[in-house]
């Protein structure tokens, strides 16, 4: 398990983390999500040992992480920037890591290399983004560790090797019961991907949910009555948005559906739908209920213009 107690880290005058907490399980893949600037790369590398925090702790194994060899052995971090030395091949870096680390699976290479279509012998400077990427993650699974750390780990991928990928990583996990923790700037990407999900703005971790209760904790309802009626028909239901057009009141429910389906219906209405909402829809309203505004171009408080 990764466990992160009050992680702080400083930039000079700027807080780039303050005070994450977390606990991440063995064989679960955890995404994290935020804008440019929230903090998922830095954490990423507190996780993994790079950087020293300021305050708090993070365990691997119940061990700390920082200047532990033992401890950062079962890590592999891949950055957002991959880099390669000019001139080297995927082969002469096969060669390069299992000189260092006994481990390292170079048939585990050729068989990924293989159906990533990478040619193990050509210039990796010679590759595009999202070719680089995929080599660098090839590398990461033939150290075979027990917590993968991906920095926008599809990012520059095609959505052919966006599926090659999670089947690769979906493989290792069920196989060596690997952790992976990816970063994101996109729900879509980690919705069909994560068991869990974390969300970090301006270096705090704001929510933490896994999917299935985020999917199954809210939903839409759209429902119509004979009469006039308002919100205050609904009490002892928790809405956290209500609208109404002519006759028809939508809303958002927090709560069992099934639950909320049978107070709804002894109320007799005339029409009622109970509708799934999407995840990015979920993390709006949850955001609005801790008092953010969720929008398309990132995270804000709800006070801020």
């Amino acid at each position: 398990m990764i466990k992160a107690d009050g992680v702080r880290k400083l930039f000079g005058m700027k807080e780039a983390l303050s005070g994450i907490s977390c606990s991440i399980p063995d064989g679960s893949i955890y995404g994290l999500v935020g804008s440019n600037g929230a903090g998922k790369s830095t954490l990423l590398r507190i996780l993994s040992g790079v950087y020293r925090p300021d305050a708090g702790s993070v365990m691997i194994d119940g061990a700390s992480v920082w200047e532990n060899p033992e401890a950062k052995g079962k890590v592999t971090l891949v950055a957002d920037e991959v880099y390669f030395p000019a001139g080297t091949t995927l082969e002469k870096m096969a060669a390069l890591m299992a000189a260092a680390d006994p481990g390292f699976d170079r048939g585990r290479l050729a068989y990924m290399s293989d159906l990533l279509h990478l040619d193990v012998k050509a210039s990796l400077g010679s590759f595009s983004k999202g070719m680089k990427r995929q080599a660098a993650i090839a590398l990461a699974l033939c150290r075979k560790p027990k917590y993968l750390l991906l920095d926008e780990a599809f990012d520059g991928l095609d959505p052919v090797m966006r599926r090659l990928v999670r089947g690769l990583l979906a493989e290792e996990i069920m196989d060596r019961q690997m952790t992976t923790v990816i970063t994101s700037h996109s729900l879509r990407e980690l919705e069909d991907t994560c068991d869990t999900l974390a969300l970090l703005h301006r270096g705090g971790l704001i929510l933490e949910s896994d999917i299935g209760t985020l999917k199954t904790n809210l939903f839409k309802v759209q429902i119509a009555f004979e009469d006039d009626f308002d919100k205050s028909r609904f009490e002892g239901i928790e809405i956290l948005d209500f609208r109404k057009s002519g006759s028809v009141a939508t809303m958002i429910v927090k709560g069992d559906s099934s639950q909320a389906a049978a107070v709804l219906r002894e109320m007799n209405p005339l029409l009622m739908d109970i509708l799934p909402l999407s995840l990015e829809e979920v993390f709006a309203y949850e955001m609005e209920a801790l008092g953010y505004s969720f929008t398309a171009q990132g995270i804000a408080f709800a006070d801020e213009s």
